[in-house]
């Protein structure tokens, strides 16, 4: 008679054991699952209308610190960037561009983290040099931090890849 299968235990470099993927980790990745078998029944020329409902919908889930700025970040990145197109990406509000993810909004509460973060993917045109940001925690929005990030996202969705 077998043994019921144990959860892999692997060592790591620390020596200490490796668990897998924590229970967010596993959920946002079930969300990705289902996010593309949406899209796929849905069609290219619903998924844009589609993209901005589910979009608003999973914001209007958040809590109230995360809905406030995750609003504030849609407006800007719609008026900033008509060209990117809302849609849910591991469950998370995201925007993209010939159906590649530029940016996306992570709230605290989706890794259960102490800020929100505003991440950037690598189709963003935010070259600078050898080494730049990709990630940005937010606590809050200020005006001049909304300023700053209009400016990432129009920069973002630019032309040109600076040279490497």
């Amino acid at each position: 008679m077998k043994d019921a299968k144990k959860p892999v235990k692997n060592a790591t470099a620390t020596g200490r054991a490796y668990e897998g993927f924590s229970d967010e980790e596993r959920a946002a990745m079930k969300e990705h699952a289902e996010e593309l078998k949406a899209a796929t029944r849905r069609g290219p020329r619903a998924a844009k209308a589609d993209g901005e409902r589910d979009v608003l919908a999973k914001i209007a889930e958040m809590p109230e610190t995360d809905r406030v700025m995750a609003e504030r970040l849609h407006a800007i990145i719609r008026a900033t960037a008509p060209v990117l197109s809302p849609k849910l990406w591991y469950g998370m509000p995201a925007y993209a561009k010939d159906g590649k993810v530029v940016c996306f909004f992570q709230s605290a509460q989706k890794f259960k983290s102490r800020y929100a973060t505003l991440g950037f993917n690598d189709t963003a045109n935010l070259d600078e040099g050898t080494m730049w940001p990709t990630a940005f925690a937010l606590t809050r929005l200020t005006p001049a931090d909304e300023a700053r990030i209009a400016g990432l996202v129009e920069r973002a969705v630019s032309c040109a890849h600076p040279a490497r």
